[in-house]
């Protein structure tokens, strides 16, 4: 008799399931780092390759550096993305994606996708409650 492995349940098994409901489930940590304003779009920019710190701040208007580093913080404990810190003076620190973060980053970019193309229809969705 051959014994067959189960492979773990997917997140969206999981969140039918109910355990991203539960406040202790660490699956919640990790889809807030991915799915916060700031992840979705480090991960996007990460898609063009490495960024230094400065890079990625100018490329996402609006983001604090404490906010940028705190996320970037996240997003590498996680193992989305590859901190390369270089001894020089100023401090030379680049960013990239793992294996991991480089697949992440395609389901948050076919989410921006989504939004993007469908935001005419929630634009006036918005429009019309608002009237």
């Amino acid at each position: 008799m051959s014994e067959t492995t189960e492979a773990p349940p997917s997140l969206g098994e999981q969140l039918r399931s109910g355990n991203l409901f539960c406040d202790k489930c660490p699956s919640r940590d990790v889809l807030k780092h991915v799915t916060s304003r700031w992840g979705v779009l480090i991960l996007m920019a990460l898609q063009d390759g490495t960024h230094r710190f400065s890079d990625l701040r100018r490329k996402m208007g609006g983001v604090s550096e404490k906010m940028l580093a705190q996320t970037l913080q996240w997003l590498e404990a996680d193992g989305f993305v590859d901190r390369k810190s270089y001894p020089v003076v100023p401090p030379h620190v680049e960013y990239t994606l793992t294996p991991m973060g480089h697949e992440i980053s395609g389901k948050v970019a076919a989410l921006a996708d989504w939004i993007e193309g469908n935001l005419p229809q929630v634009m006036a969705s918005r429009e019309k409650r608002d009237a």
